[in-house]
């Protein structure tokens, strides 16, 4: 079999991967927060900040997973433990109780936020740096894992509709088996290519040292849900430090053309925290706010908080192809779509789609509930701008990164969303207001205050980020093919 074909089939077995293993993930992001408040009946701000921290700490640790990877097990035996565990993790969130809630989302990420960087890791592996084939497979990636947050979703509403929510976690155990099968049954084709494991001749002692890593997160987990006040505060705090890391990677990186890309890396993802605390308002306050002010009845149905999310994947697996086909189509006619470009596009669209539910609460009924289309309209206009942010910052990794870095500044992208979820906790809180009351009458103007205040950052940073595009445009230049053997030379000679 040629190079070409198996790439093609490892292509199409990531996209199932990527599929079934967001299966889980998207139950429980869609339906923590409503399970925590009307299955174990916690009040909104617990069951709020439980869920940043369950979000912030899955992000949070693909920068640990980013290091794993690789280095200590391969890419695909990391993917392997982790589905194992997260089939466990929400086998044991089933059991009805805060402590198996607790224990069970503590396994879960302990796997989930390990091994999803796997994936991306094996995709960007399989392209040359220069090659732009890899942003499309990324954005068709990207629609794999939004179908497996359609599924998710859909099946969600169905069983939140009935609080059937032990069911809907087995449903989800059920997922991430299929995952496990999936990769075992393709193994040779999810092999490491030239990773410090596949190198390595010890590989015993890093697989011994990883399984400790795992037992050590499976028992300091727990702990940290428990005090999601100091887990958010070391989410930042970690968050700081990556980013100063990459500050020193900056600086003492011999290659010229090699630091200027990791500081457009650096500005970039700075610029995209912006997008992630809007986004990351889906699960927390936004559905909150449609779940107690929107009106929800739609042609005589009640529509559940999850299928109103579920607007978000179906925009991404339509428009990802779509986008893909577009950006091809321009770049063939010599139109340069740059990163820089797709970014400021996606802060914008944010930020206008979070304009929309303070104008709906400003024409809310005399109960104070607001139209269904205004959010509909805001989901529409976030889903197509991570289309802009989401799959090509994964993307941006593989061009802007040397090898070497590639499994950390994969990490540190995932890390950008955690510190993101712990500034959406914040907000959220601030939009319920502290009155714990779910009139909307009360509440409405609490939400449009903090909806509005988040849209206005928004704008302003794409504004910014579009006056940067010329120095960006100068730090991410394209190299000559001589030239990226040259890279490949050097991220050699590293290893």
């Amino acid at each position: 079999m040629n190079l070409s074909a198996q790439v093609r089939i490892g292509h199409n077995v990531l996209f199932l991967m990527q599929m079934f293993t967001t299966l889980a993930f998207s139950i429980l992001y869609s339906t923590l927060i409503l399970y925590a408040t009307q299955g174990l009946h916690l009040e909104s701000p617990h069951a709020i900040a439980l869920t940043s921290g369950f979000i912030a700490l899955n992000f949070a640790l693909h920068v640990l997973g980013g290091y794993l990877c690789g280095r200590l097990l391969s890419y695909r035996g990391l993917f392997i433990v982790g589905m194992f565990l997260q089939s466990i993790g929400c086998l044991i969130i089933s059991i009805p109780t805060l402590q198996s809630f607790i224990l069970g989302m503590a396994i879960f990420l302990s796997s989930c936020g390990l091994n999803v960087i796997c994936i991306n890791c094996i995709l960007t592996q399989m392209f040359e740096a220069h090659d732009k084939r890899r942003e499309s497979a990324f954005l068709w990636n990207h629609s794999g894992l939004n179908l497996g947050f359609i599924i998710g979703f859909t099946i969600s509403g169905f069983f939140q509709l009935y609080k059937n929510f032990h069911s809907l976690f087995l449903f989800a155990t059920f997922g991430s088996l299929i995952s496990l099968l999936i990769t075992i049954l393709n193994w040779k084709y999810l092999a490491d290519q030239g990773t410090l494991y596949s190198c390595s001749k010890n590989r015993i002692q890093r697989g011994i040292l990883t399984g400790l890593i795992f037992i050590g997160l499976i028992i300091i987990l727990p702990f940290l849900l428990n005090h999601v006040n100091l887990t958010n505060e070391m989410v930042c705090l970690a968050g700081i430090v990556v980013a100063l890391l990459f500050v020193y990677f900056y600086w003492k990186e011999p290659a010229l053309e090699i630091s200027k890309k990791i500081k457009a890396f650096f500005i970039l993802g700075l610029s995209s925290l912006i997008f992630w605390t809007l986004y990351q308002m889906a699960p927390m306050g936004l559905t909150l706010f449609f779940q107690h002010n929107v009106n929800r009845f739609f042609f005589g149905y009640t529509i559940p908080p999850q299928w109103i999310i579920n607007i978000n994947p179906v925009v991404i697996v339509f428009g990802g192809p779509l986008l893909a086909m577009i950006n091809q189509s321009f770049r063939k006619k010599g139109y340069n779509i740059s990163i820089p470009f797709q970014f400021t596009t996606a802060l914008f669209l944010i930020g206008v789609g979070f304009l929309l539910p303070p104008i709906g609460i400003y024409l809310a009924d005399s109960k104070g509930y607001s139209a269904i289309g205004w959010i509909i309209g805001s989901y529409v206009l976030q889903s197509v701008g991570e289309l802009f942010i989401s799959p090509i910052g994964f993307a941006m990794v593989g061009q802007l990164i040397p090898s070497r870095l590639q499994g950390l500044a994969m990490g540190t992208w995932y890390m950008v969303a955690g510190v993101a979820a712990t500034l959406s906790n914040y907000f959220s809180q601030t939009a319920i207001g502290s009155s714990n009351a779910i009139d909307p009458l009360i509440t409405n103007p609490s939400y449009s205050s903090s909806f509005l205040k988040l849209a206005i950052c928004s704008i302003a940073g794409s504004a910014v980020l579009f006056f940067l595009r010329p120095l960006l445009h100068k730090l991410i230049q394209e190299t000559t093919p001589s030239h990226s053997t040259e890279l490949r030379n050097y991220n050699a000679s590293y290893k």
